[in-house]
């Protein structure tokens, strides 16, 4: 069963509180979204690192029930 969006996005929410996320269904499939992600909690942290942040938040869902992820993250 495919992810929705809104749990996506509460799940970055969660453990990132004061993130802005911004999820969009790339094909209409539920499998293939872009998430935009700013948050303060970026600060200072490379790419990289901010990825797997949110990553962490999805909880091990990545490549499962959610397929694909384009990320964009900022600290703001």
């Amino acid at each position: 069963m495919p992810m929705q969006a809104a749990d996506i996005e509460r799940m970055i929410k969660e453990a990132i509180p004061d993130a802005k996320v911004e999820i969009k269904d790339l094909a209409g499939d539920g499998d293939h979204y872009a998430a935009t992600v700013v948050s303060s909690a970026f600060k200072g942290l490379p790419k990289v690192k901010q990825h797997q942040m949110v990553y962490a938040a999805l909880k091990g869902n990545m490549g499962g029930v959610l397929h694909a992820l384009a990320l964009t993250t900022s600290a703001e």
